[in-house]
């Protein structure tokens, strides 16, 4: 639940701070006080796209703060879990920064998460619903979301199954559409792979070769100096210069004084160390440099070995590995090919299994579906009638896939919501005959729903009463109030009818002020409140008239509270 949220440089807003409560809030104000602004800067704290045009003009950065009480049941606490974020006293503080450069950072409880991360624990904590969510409800092809969803868990599970065994199908399809290419295609393709293999045979590569192939050249093409400098060494300790016979003139002499004055003991025994290891040294560097020979044409074979390698590399891949495993994949799909008669009738075989699994698949799914449609029929018109559309039958429509083989990635089912809003009328679709206002209530009585299904413990509708007047209007704000006691719920409204029955009222206004625009909230007393609704009563003039129609208002809103 939102506890606290803090604004800086957002927009035209400099600095606002706000703290909420339990129940249902309204947020009121003139068109263009900012109203919309603050549901944005909700929007971006669960994950929404930031943006430099949300940076206030003349400010580095746009900064957006909220606390949200989560305790041990809260929805987000298994995705904190993957994520490992622990709250902390049951609190999670959720900052965003927008640079003027439009580079956003988020942060968690202090530490930084990417914006998908984000938007995964800002499913949990709130659900934003604006008038452009509509469109949702108008798309039929979203219509199937919302009804598994009203379906929960048994209907979600069933259609897990079903999705397993669509995709292992759709891959043996492919496979299956490979092998019945036209045969000039096919030959194509079996010379080309023939081509690849023989390749890659041919070359008899090994792992490991290209890096002592390239030792080797190295070796090759300094030849000569790495025999001259082996000779010159070896010169040195065994030649005239005599570089051991010295040393062995030394250890002698040093030899006779140690047997005399024992201090100079450990240097004699160092010089004797040392005069073993390089006699062992200068055996071994007279084997070297004995082996040791000048062979351009080895240099040349190394050469050529080393170009038809990196001519395989950039046609398979960044290593003799991969150049391997490249041949592999070719042989087994040659095999496949050559052999694709035996290999469709295995293919043919198994999707025909599969096939079968599938459709029971997807009619146990439409037959739970069926089943959740039927409740969610009961259950949308119930709320339509709270919502005054009493007379309004609301109906989950079945019909079968267009595809080619009747199956989708979600089962064999086109799922259309239709209305039939006045009785002896036909159902038609929801595009087809709802107004604004029908659209509205529909899409807050199926809010309201899944309000119990996903458990979101916090609402918030951007003037989701737009086109809703009268008693109408009556209706949604009493629903507005029954889903309050369920969920932390805020509100834009426009609507005296349903402002009223808030059970905290921000007041959303902007003042210029030293040249600059800027957007204020003020938390309304039962006095404010009044004033408030008595503007959205009678305009811009407050009469006493207005003043004591709104001070009914509220009191008959307490009233209605109370029976609710």
């Amino acid at each position: 639940m939102l506890r606290e949220m803090s604004i800086r440089h957002f927009a035209i807003i400099d600095h606002v701070r706000l703290t909420f409560d339990n129940g249902f809030h309204v947020l009121t104000g003139e068109t263009g006080a900012g109203k919309s602004i603050l549901i944005d800067a909700i929007g971006l704290l669960v994950g929404g796209r930031g943006s430099a045009d949300f940076v206030r003009h003349g400010k580095g950065k746009a900064e957006i703060e909220g606390l949200f009480e989560v305790p041990a049941e809260h929805p987000v606490r298994d995705v904190l879990s993957e994520l490992g974020i622990e709250p902390e006293e049951d609190v999670l503080i959720i900052r965003r920064e927008i640079a003027a450069s439009g580079k956003s950072t988020c942060r968690i409880n202090g530490r930084m998460v990417t914006l998908a991360m984000l938007k995964q624990v800002g499913e949990r904590l709130l659900d934003i619903h604006g008038q452009h969510e509509h469109q949702s409800l108008l798309k039929p092809e979203e219509h199937v979301e919302w009804l598994d969803a009203f379906g929960g868990e048994t209907v979600l599970a069933k259609r897990r199954e079903y999705e397993v065994v669509y995709r292992k199908y759709r891959d043996l399809e492919r496979e299956w559409q490979r092998l019945t290419v036209d045969e000039k295609e096919m030959a194509q393709r079996i010379d080309l792979l023939r081509f690849q293999q023989e390749e890659i045979a041919a070359a008899k590569l090994t792992e490991g070769e290209e890096e002592e192939l390239e030792l080797e050249r190295k070796r090759l093409a300094h030849a000569e100096k790495i025999v001259q400098n082996a000779s010159e060494a070896y010169e040195a300790l065994y030649g005239e210069r005599r570089g051991l016979e010295h040393l062995h003139d030394a250890l002698q002499a040093l030899e006779e004084i140690a047997q005399v004055d024992e201090s100079i003991r450990s240097v004699w025994e160092m010089v004797q160390s040392a005069y073993y290891q390089l006699e062992e040294a200068a055996r071994e560097l007279g084997t070297y440099r004995d082996q040791l020979e000048f062979d351009p044409d080895r240099l040349v074979e190394v050469e050529d070995r080393l170009h038809l390698i990196h001519q395989l590399k950039r046609k398979y891949g960044d290593s003799i590995r991969d150049i391997l495993s490249f041949g592999e994949r070719v042989q087994e799909e040659l095999e496949r090919l050559l052999n694709r008669d035996e290999n469709k009738e295995a293919l043919e075989a198994e999707m025909r299994k599969l096939r079968a699994e599938l459709d029971q698949k997807a009619d146990e799914l439409t037959a739970l579906r069926k089943q959740a449609a039927r409740r969610l029929e009961e259950r949308v018109e119930k709320e339509l009638a709270d919502l005054n559309m009493g007379a309004t039958t609301f109906h989950v429509a079945f019909y079968s896939s267009e595809t080619p083989n009747g199956l989708t990635p979600t089962g064999k089912d086109r799922i259309e919501f239709q209305i039939a809003p006045n009785p002896g009328e036909p159902l038609r679709p929801l595009a087809k005959i709802a107004s604004g206002g029908e659209l509205s209530r529909i899409m807050l009585a199926l809010k309201t729903l899944f309000a119990d299904v996903d458990h979101i413990p916090t609402l918030i509708f951007d003037e989701i009463d737009t086109g809703v007047s009268g008693r109408a209007a009556q209706a949604i704000a009493e629903k507005m109030v029954a889903l309050g006691r369920k969920s932390q719920v805020l509100c834009i409204t426009h609507l005296p009818q349903v402002a009223c029955m808030a059970d905290t009222h921000f007041y959303i206004y902007k003042e210029a002020e030293s040249g600059h625009t800027q957007t204020h909230v003020e938390k309304l007393d039962r006095q404010g409140r009044t004033l408030e609704l008595a503007r959205m009563l009678g305009g811009v003039e407050v009469t006493d008239t207005t003043r004591e129609h709104a001070q009914e208002m509220l009191q008959m809103a307490e009233q209605m509270k109370k029976a609710i």
